[in-house]
């Protein structure tokens, strides 16, 4: 009897998990005094505005994934209150995006209770429901965190990629809490939590979407793992970088902020060239996902050799031309005294910004 050759099947790809903050990430909120509170929690799903190009960016996630075989999972985790939830859901629909879960921070019962303090205390919330979200992830999970510059996400988003990767103590972690200031509350959830997620890298990137434009440079203690962006078109560009989009994908967004946002070819060129500049893209890569979006006229015609050294001198770049991006390090936990030191109390840190 003649036995034929065994096949290996192709192991399937770890699952993809993507967690997304709601306001000023994917949508254009404004709850900063009780009034504003109020008003979003009467807003209706077609009242809600997104962030120009995200929709395109998560259906993109997912279609890519699909295609790959690879099990790819998003979450919301909002502070905003769940009054709120069915028009957040209506909203969804109507932009078609696809997601599996989403949570709440029940703010309206903070403010009848005159718990006031614990209307701008994030970190604690956040940090309690990625850790909950991690235990419940498929084993081996990798994970794309997606947030803002309005609150702390940067810094909840490392704590969290630290803790989940076994680099950040749990000791550590509750030192730092109890110097943020997180609710007390929680905090033993928290490290309880932490002590039972299995150490090992799982954060690939954090995507900070600049929505109070402040400057890339002030983010730069978080290490390469976190990505500030000025628009979903920079977003989309280092994920299709990283292999999660697809060049129709990444023309998708781009055509949603020319046609929703007012930007022309040559804007979202700079935004490209931005990226270069600041070493988050390969002039290699830049060249290679430019040539599918000039052929869609999304950017300029295709220019004389040289147009990346010419926009990243429009872009004000003197330094020596640097042509390999940076790609995310997870070596050791960042060094959270120094970036807490820079921060203001609500976790932003102190500068102004020039969009890109």
């Amino acid at each position: 009897m003649r036995l034929g050759r065994t096949s290996r099947a192709t192991p399937a790809p770890a699952a993809l998990l993507c967690r997304w903050d709601l306001d000023k990430t994917y949508l254009r909120s404004d709850f900063d005094t009780l009034r504003q509170l109020w008003r979003t929690a009467r807003e209706r799903g077609e009242d809600k505005v997104e962030v120009p190009g995200v929709p395109e960016l998560m259906k993109g996630l997912r279609a890519a994934a699909d295609r790959r075989g690879r099990q790819l999972l998003t979450y919301f985790i909002s502070a905003s209150p769940p009054q709120i939830g069915r028009a957040i859901r209506d909203k969804l629909a109507l932009d078609g995006v696809p997601y599996d879960g989403i949570v709440f921070k029940d703010q309206l019962w903070h403010l009848a209770r005159g718990k006031f303090r614990r209307l701008r205390e994030h970190v604690g919330f956040k940090l309690t429901e990625l850790l909950r979200g991690r235990l419940a992830a498929p084993p081996g999970a990798h994970e794309l965190l997606f947030g803002d510059d309005w609150e702390s996400d940067a810094l909840t988003y490392s704590l969290y990629s630290d803790a989940v990767a076994g680099t950040l103590p749990v000791e550590r972690l509750g030192e730092l809490l109890r110097r943020i200031g997180a609710d007390s509350v929680v905090v033993p959830e928290i490290l309880a939590l932490a002590a039972r997620v299995a150490a090992g890298p799982a954060v690939d990137r954090i995507f900070i979407n600049l929505a109070r434009r402040t400057p890339p440079a002030a983010f730069q203690l978080f290490g390469t793992r976190v990505v500030p962006t000025f628009n979903y078109f920079q977003t989309a560009l280092v994920l299709a970088a990283d292999g999660h989009l697809e060049a129709e994908h990444l023309a998708a967004v781009a055509r949603a902020l020319v046609e929703r946002s007012g930007y022309s070819p040559r804007r979202l060129e700079n935004s490209l060239g931005d990226l270069v500049r600041r070493g988050l893209l390969s002039a290699e890569a830049a060249e290679a996902l430019a040539r599918p979006l000039r052929a869609a006229t999304l950017l300029p015609p295709p220019p004389r050799r040289g147009w990346l050294r010419r926009v990243l001198a429009r872009l004000g770049h003197r330094r020596p031309f640097r042509r390999r991006s940076r790609r995310p390090t997870s070596a050791s936990a960042l060094d959270y005294d120094a970036i807490l030191n820079r921060l203001r109390p609500d976790g932003v840190a102190r500068e102004e910004a020039r969009p890109a």
